[in-house]
């Protein structure tokens, strides 16, 4: 699978260039599907008005609205309602995944539960562009602070589908985000390596390679 994992989604010509570049051909010929699950879990985004936007296209962080040759929903919470004939075919000839931001957690269980997070690993052509929170849910750990919400097991652990960590809406101070101290404060209290990384930026992971595709501000901070 090609990663491209933003903080604010494609936000900036050099994160719509690599997108492009990933997909091998213009978005306008691309199909897509997003995936609004997140947003259910997290107090300060769902449900309701900011999981339309994100579905419509309409949220202030570009992706669904980008110009697809058509564009779907995969909720996962329905998913384990239906049977894999139903929705698997669906996903295997999508041409890339958007994956919305909210609550990581609430969207890992999903990711389980539902069956997609076992097909990842298969899709080897497909891209993912994950928007904060879909892009955290892929390392393989998010830290206590972006804990909001619990599966009923406990397990806090991700999908450590990357060897990496990612603290989004790096800010400066005073401003609405991540402050670049707060992030180092996370960084000391996860295992791994971590990246902090602003709305204009995207890390990019394909065949285990890793490029940062910035025109903001970033900093590997562990």
């Amino acid at each position: 699978m090609k990663l491209l994992l933003t903080s604010g989604g494609v936000t900036n010509a050099s994160i719509r260039q690599a997108l492009v570049d990933l997909l091998g051909k213009p978005i306008a010929e691309a199909t897509a599907l997003c995936i609004p699950t997140a947003a259910y879990g997290h107090p300060w985004v769902g449900p309701g008005v900011r999981a339309w936007q994100f579905i419509s296209g309409t949220s202030e962080n570009p992706m669904v609205g980008l110009g697809w040759k058509s564009v779907g929903v995969l909720e996962l919470t329905a998913l384990p309602s239906l049977d894999e004939e139903r929705w698997v075919p669906l996903v295997k000839e999508t041409d890339v995944l958007l994956a919305g931001g909210g609550d990581v957690l609430y969207l890992s269980h999903w990711m389980r539960e539902s069956g997609l997070a076992a097909l990842l690993p298969t899709l080897s052509e497909t891209v993912w562009v994950g928007l904060s929170a879909g892009s955290m849910v892929l390392t393989p750990e998010v830290g206590e602070d972006f804990i909001q919400w619990r599966p009923p097991s406990g397990d806090d652990s991700t999908l450590g589908l990357v060897d990496f960590s990612i603290c989004p809406h790096l800010a400066p101070d005073g401003m609405p985000g991540n402050s670049m101290a707060e992030a180092e404060q996370w960084a000391a209290g996860i295992a791994g390596p971590g990246y902090a990384i602003d709305d204009q930026t995207a890390i990019q992971v394909v065949d285990g390679a890793v490029e940062v595709i910035s025109e903001g501000q970033w900093k590997l901070v562990s």
